[in-house]
C-alpha cells in the first residue's frame, strides 16, 4: 500500500510538471486542474509519509507541502513564520549544554590529553584544506558562469545594511576565547563555548580520579538528557521545517532576474561538484562505509535545507554520527569545532558571491585580487560563527574591505534563502564526513558504541 501510495504521488507529480510545461509553452490553458493534480500527488505524498512512520519521510513531505502552501497561499504563509521560529529556538536551548556534557565527558573520560591535541591538529589541517579546495571551486564556476556581467545596477536600498568591519587577525583569535561563558551561549558563540568546554574538560581530566567521578558522571547523565530531549524536539521538526519552506517560497517568489537565476544554478552546480568531486573521493579514500553514510546524513541533510540553520541539525547529526560508529568523544570535539572552521557550503558561496558583486559593479578583478580576496574570506570566515546568517555578514565585510559597492549584496538578499539552504545542508554533510574522517584517522571509526538513547533517537 505504501509504495503504491509513493507511485501514486510521483505519477501524479510528474502529470502535474507536464501541466505547468503546457501552460507556460501555450497548449494548456487550465490552471484549475493543474491545482487539482498538484494537491492530489500532495494529499497522496502525505498518506504515505503517514504509513511510512518514518521521521525523514515527514520531514520530506513537509519540504514539498511548505513549497506548494508558499507558492499557493502566500498571504497565509508568513504567518506561519512564528511556527519554524519556535522550532529554531527549541533547538538552539539544546545547543550549549550539548556541546558542553559531550565535549567534557569525551575529553575527560579518557585523561588521554595528547589525544585531544593530536586530534585537534587532524582536524584543522582537513578542515583547512577542503574549505580552500571549496573557495577555489566557487571562484572557478563564478568565472566560468559570469553571473553578475550585465546587471544594472538599482539606487541605494530602502533599508541600508550596516556594513560589518572586517576582523583583523588580531580580533579574529581574540573572538575564539570567552570572556563570559554565559555570554556566549546567550550569544550563540559556539566556538567560545567549544574552547570553554575543551578547557574545562582538559582541567577535569587532571583532577584525580575520585575527585573526577562525579562531574563525569553528572556531564554524562546530562548528554543522555539532552539527546532525549532532542528526540522530543525532532517531532515538531516537519511542522518547522514545512512553515519554514513555506514563509521562504512566499517572500522570495518564484520570479527571479535572469542574472541570479545564473547565480542560483552556478551555486548549485558548484556544490554537487564538490560534494561529488571533493567529499566523495575523500570518503572513499578513508574506506568508510559510503550508503550507510548516506543513510545517516539524510535526515540531518533535510533538516538543514529547511530551516537554513546548521544548528538545527546539530544534533541529530551528531547522533547520527555516533550511530556509524564514530567515538562520542570524537563527535563532540571534531563536529562543533567544524562549525566555525569547516564551512563547506558557506565558504564556497562566498567566493562566488563576491566575485558575483564586483561583475554586478562591472569592476574586472585580476587573479592576484581575487586570490587575496579568497585569503581574506579565509580568515574573517572563521571569526563569525554564531551570528545570524553569518556568510551575509562576512560578505558585506569582505566587500567593504576591497571597497566594491554594496548595492549587489541587496540584491543577493533577494534570494539569500534559496541560497542559504542548500549552502547550510552541505555543511552538514561536510562536517558529518569530517567527523568520520578524523575517526578514521585516528584508528577509531566503528570502535563507537552508541548509547541506547541514541539508537531510540534515531529509530523514532
Amino acid at each position: 500500500m505504501k509504495n503504491k501510495l509513493l507511485l501514486a504521488a510521483l505519477a501524479l507529480f510528474l502529470v502535474a510538471a507536464a501541466l505547468w510545461l503546457g501552460g507556460r509553452w501555450g497548449w494548456f490553458q487550465a490552471p484549475g486542474a493543474l491545482y487539482a493534480v498538484r494537491w492530489l500527488a500532495m494529499g497522496a505524498l502525505l498518506a504515505y509519509a503517514l504509513l511510512r512512520r518514518s521521521l525523514t519521510t515527514w520531514i520530506l513531505a513537509a519540504l514539498v507541502l511548505g513549497i506548494f502552501v508558499g507558492h499557493d497561499w502566500p498571504a497565509a504563509a508568513p504567518a506561519m513564520r512564528i511556527v519554524s521560529q519556535i522550532f529554531l529556538r527549541l533547538i538552539k536551548v539544546i545547543i550549549a549544554p550539548l556541546l558542553f556534557a559531550t565535549l567534557v565527558s569525551g575529553i575527560a573520560a579518557h585523561a588521554d590529553l595528547r589525544k585531544v591535541g593530536r586530534m585537534g591538529i587532524k582536524a584543522i589541517v582537513y578542515f583547512e584544506l577542503v574549505t580552500t579546495v571549496a573557495l577555489f571551486i566557487g571562484l572557478g564556476a563564478i568565472n566560468l558562469s559570469r553571473a553578475g556581467v550585465g546587471i544594472t545596477l538599482p539606487p541605494a536600498a530602502a533599508e541600508a545594511a550596516p556594513v560589518v568591519p572586517p576582523l583583523s587577525a588580531g580580533e579574529t583569535i581574540l573572538h575564539i576565547f570567552p570572556e563570559n561563558i554565559a555570554k556566549s551561549i546567550a550569544e550563540g558563540q559556539v566556538l567560545q563555548v567549544v574552547v570553554f568546554s575543551v578547557l574545562f574538560g582538559i582541567a577535569l581530566a587532571m583532577v584525580k580520579e575520585e575527585k573526577r567521578k562525579s562531574l563525569l558522571t553528572f556531564c554524562d547523565s546530562l548528554a543522555e538528557t539532552m539527546f532525549k530531549f532532542t528526540n522530543l524536539v525532532m517531532y515538531f521538526a516537519p511542522f518547522g521545517v514545512g512553515a519554514a519552506i513555506a514563509y521562504t517560497v512566499a517572500t522570495t517568489g518564484a520570479s527571479v532576474l535572469v542574472n541570479l537565476a545564473k547565480l542560483l544554478a552556478t551555486l548549485y552546480v558548484a556544490l554537487v561538484v564538490f560534494l561529488v568531486g571533493v567529499l566523495l573521493p575523500i570518503a572513499l579514500a578513508a574506506r568508510l562505509p559510503v550508503r550507510a553514510f548516506v543513510r545517516a546524513v539524510a535526515e540531518p541533510f533535510t533538516i538543514a535545507l529547511g530551516t537554513s540553520s546548521s544548528e538545527a541539525a546539530l544534533p541529530r547529526a551528531m547522533e547520527a554520527m555516533e550511530a556509524l560508529g564514530v567515538p562520542r568523544g570524537i563527535v563532540a570535539f571534531v563536529m562543533p569545532a567544524g562549525y566555525s572552521f569547516n564551512m563547506d557550503g558557506s565558504t564556497l558561496y562566498l567566493s562566488l558571491a563576491a566575485i558575483f558583486v564586483a561583475q554586478a559593479a562591472g569592476i574586472r578583478l585580476g587573479l592576484g585580487q581575487q586570490l587575496f580576496m579568497m585569503l581574506t574570506l579565509m580568515l574573517t570566515s572563521k571569526g563569525v560563527a554564531g551570528v545570524s546568517r553569518a556568510a551575509i555578514v562576512i560578505l558585506l565585510a569582505t566587500v567593504g574591505q576591497f571597497h566594491l559597492p554594496v548595492e549587489p549584496v541587496f540584491i543577493l538578499l533577494g534570494i539569500d534563502p534559496l541560497m542559504d539552504m542548500v549552502r547550510t545542508a552541505v555543511n552538514v554533510v561536510g562536517n558529518c564526513l569530517a567527523t568520520c574522517v578524523v575517526a578514521r584517522w585516528e584508528g577509531e571509526f566503528g570502535a563507537g558504541h552508541p548509547s541506547a538513547t541514541v539508537m531510540k533517537a534515531l529509530e523514532d
